[in-house]
């Protein structure tokens, strides 16, 4: 029922066409990465090319999908083009293959500096970077590894939204048996086929250096996984190539060597966040059954966004923590007091507020 070949391009992530009943396989089989274990290597499927459209552009960070229907930074950018910034000019997007772990996606980085260094150029001041979410850690493994002295020079300030310094639990459930993060006509199991695929989900898993070795991610009525079993994890699940994923990656930024420049680090709190997930004797194949829950932004627990607060006093430029009462994970990017401090940190004003409340009714 899939193309063989097609003429041109077409667009692979986001569409949601692609994942109606018999689509949504073809969709699988173009998304998926083969990992090979010798080589410690991802690519393609076989015959599938995938490239990032728009590197430089805001267009591919503004929606995720050509029909303009899944809005992501389009809110954001349109804020800053009303006080008077320029889309492809003075605002500019990197979007990559998010895929890909940074260890897989060299050429990514000569292309990130090139473009902050063309800014540099044309408008004679440093750029800020801002990145959401796993981008944050995308951001800090470039940072890490740029002289100081070019960072000095180039980048102003470093802007996080809701990055997952330590880890994100919810990874373990997507590797486990998937989530399909609201897209109704998928189920969680089917697309966890595609989630397996990415060498950034085992990156993403709860840090070794940071959790308790005896907090137990997910139970079952036959063990209990802690971040001391992710081998024991990868092979329950079936899935063992995950293991040597996360040898690869985990430490590609776990260590979260301070970036060197200014930060603004701001996340969301205040919503019961799942830390443990509990299945029954069905585990892997079927949603939890249960969760236990701390604080966070119903996707990243506060404890993993709030790391960032350790590099206050590891380095010599200023770190800024802000959190935000009542702001879910992604509402991090559409919210209008996130984009008014976003507007005054690029103003010149570094001193933001610590807490903020986001809630209906509140004025702070």
């Amino acid at each position: 029922m899939c193309y063989r070949k097609t003429d041109d391009w077409f667009p692979l992530w986001f569409d949601l066409n692609l994942f109606m009943p018999i689509g949504v396989d073809c969709w699988i089989d173009n998304m998926r990465l083969v990992y090979d274990r010798t080589t410690r290597k991802s690519s393609n499927s076989p015959g599938v090319q995938v490239r990032v459209p728009g590197f430089g552009k805001t267009y591919a960070i503004e929606f995720l999908d050509t029909n303009k229907l899944a809005g992501y930074l389009f809110t954001m950018v349109e804020h800053l083009v009303q006080v008077g910034y320029t889309r492809n000019e003075t605002i500019r997007g990197a979007p990559y293959d998010w895929r890909l772990a940074p260890n897989e996606n060299a050429d990514y980085f000569p292309k990130l500096q090139e473009l902050v260094e063309e800014m540099f150029d044309q408008y004679e001041e440093p750029v800020y970077l801002l990145g959401h979410s796993m981008g944050c850690h995308y951001v800090l493994y470039f940072l890490n590894h740029q002289p100081q002295a070019w960072k000095d020079k180039y980048i102003r300030g470093f802007i996080s939204l809701a990055a997952p310094w330590g880890g994100a639990v919810k990874t373990l459930r997507v590797l486990a048996s998937g989530a399909n993060d609201g897209i109704p006509m998928i189920s969680n199991i089917k697309i966890r086929e595609e989630q397996r695929m990415a060498t950034t989900s085992p990156w993403m898993l709860p840090s070794e250096d940071v959790w308790p070795k005896d907090h137990v991610f997910i139970s079952t009525p036959t063990f209990n996984y802690t971040n001391q079993d992710y081998q024991r994890f990868f092979t329950d699940v079936n899935y063992e190539d995950g293991w040597y994923m996360w040898e690869d990656t985990k430490n590609l930024t776990r260590d979260l060597i301070p970036p060197g420049v200014e930060v603004w680090c701001m996340y969301g709190v205040g919503f019961p966040t799942p830390v443990t997930y509990i299945y029954d004797e069905d585990f892997p194949n079927v949603d939890p059954v249960d969760f236990i829950y701390a604080d966070g932004d119903n996707t990243v627990d506060s404890f993993s966004m709030s790391l960032c607060k350790q590099w206050v006093g590891q380095q010599d430029k200023p770190v800024h923590v802000t959190e935000y009462q009542g702001l879910a994970h992604l509402d991090m990017v559409f919210n209008d007091k996130v984009h008014n401090v976003i507007q005054q940190i690029l103003e010149g004003n570094s001193n933001v507020p610590s807490h903020i409340d986001v809630r209906p009714g509140t004025n702070e």
